[in-house]
């Protein structure tokens, strides 16, 4: 995939979804889809963009947002 004349990866997603969550005030979810709406990425072709550490923060988010189950753990495993 080509944005602009520089070739995507993980690591430059990454960046690009962690500046576009800290200047534009969105969460992790809504930076992805903004960045997909603005540079004319397919939602489907991202996928393979998003690196682990994204997929534990938009898990995090879907979970404070009871959009997927908590994970129920002792608290003396």
């Amino acid at each position: 995939m080509n944005l602009d004349g520089l070739i995507l990866n993980k690591n430059k997603f990454t960046k690009m979804i962690e500046e576009t969550v800290q200047t534009k005030q969105l969460s992790y979810l809504d930076a992805i889809v903004w960045l997909c709406e603005h540079h004319n990425i397919e939602i489907e072709e991202v996928k393979k963009y998003i690196s682990p550490v994204i997929v534990n923060k938009l898990e995090a988010e879907a979970r404070d947002l009871n959009y997927i189950q908590r994970l129920n753990k002792l608290p003396f495993e």
